[in-house]
């Protein structure tokens, strides 16, 4: 791994939106992060540089979202989450680097059909889910968050839900996982996807998490969200496409 201009050109803007994502939208749109750095690193090696990132933006965050989470569904978040992420680490063993790009391409694409169809009114949210789909959508996180670190779109399937108020949705979204990112850490090392070859570019960008963190607070009562997601779908959509085109051929 060089960490040479297109690296740079590259992870910044994505460790900046992923920093703003997290503390400003929920992790609204986390798979992008993990495309992005996919478009120029093998896909191993673009999860382990992101996960102590994510972590660091999780205990940025965390402080001004500390315990305004609902107990209830942060604990249903939590277990799902982490019974997922022991379920999403089977799954590595199996799986090609070109398989790895393909799931996560796949997941980038599906996170923009839910997205559309919930626009569309074709998936509500105004009905509350039961307690066991609560667990069953927060293991599907666990495993896509495992994965390519995009557990966010398939929670939100759940807490959208719950008709939380939206400090109760962010702070409950980031400790879900916080927790669960601190587990990946244990499964990343025991995986052998976290070493020396990736803790260089990650120190690097540290700086640029905690700085794409702290500007999500602050975006998030200023910018246009309608605007923001708009160009995110377009984006994630090319992205999504080409991992799909590049796996399969």
């Amino acid at each position: 791994m060089e960490l040479d201009f297109t690296f740079f050109a590259v992870a910044v803007p994505v460790v900046l939106y992923a920093g703003i994502d997290k503390s400003g939208f929920g992790s609204a749109t986390s798979v992008a992060a993990t495309a992005f750095l996919v478009l120029i690193l093998e896909p191993a090696q673009a999860v382990a540089i992101m996960l102590p990132l994510l972590i660091v933006m999780d205990f940025t965050a965390l402080r001004p979202n500390w315990r305004k989470w609902d107990p209830k569904t942060a604990r249903i978040m939590v277990t799902g989450t982490a019974f997922g992420s022991l379920l999403g680490a089977g799954l590595v063993f199996w799986v090609t680097p070109d398989a790895f790009r393909l799931l996560i391409g796949v997941i980038a694409l599906a996170f923009v059909a839910i997205q559309g169809a919930r626009h569309g009114g074709l998936l509500s949210s105004a009905r509350q889910m039961s307690d066991w789909l609560g667990y069953v959508f927060a293991t599907g996180a666990g495993v896509t968050s495992f994965i390519a670190h995009s557990g966010g779109p398939v929670a939100s399937i759940y807490l959208l839900s719950k008709n939380l108020g939206k400090s109760t949705y962010q702070a409950t979204t980031i400790v879900t996982f916080w927790i669960n990112n601190l587990l990946k850490v244990v499964l990343y090392l025991w995986l052998g996807l976290l070493g020396w070859e990736t803790a260089l570019p990650t120190l690097t960008l540290i700086p640029v998490a905690i700085f794409g963190t702290w500007l999500g607070v602050h975006l998030n009562r200023r910018m246009p969200e309608k605007i923001y997601f708009t160009v995110i779908y377009v984006f994630l959509t090319l992205t999504g496409t080409k991992l799909v085109f590049d796996a399969l051929t």
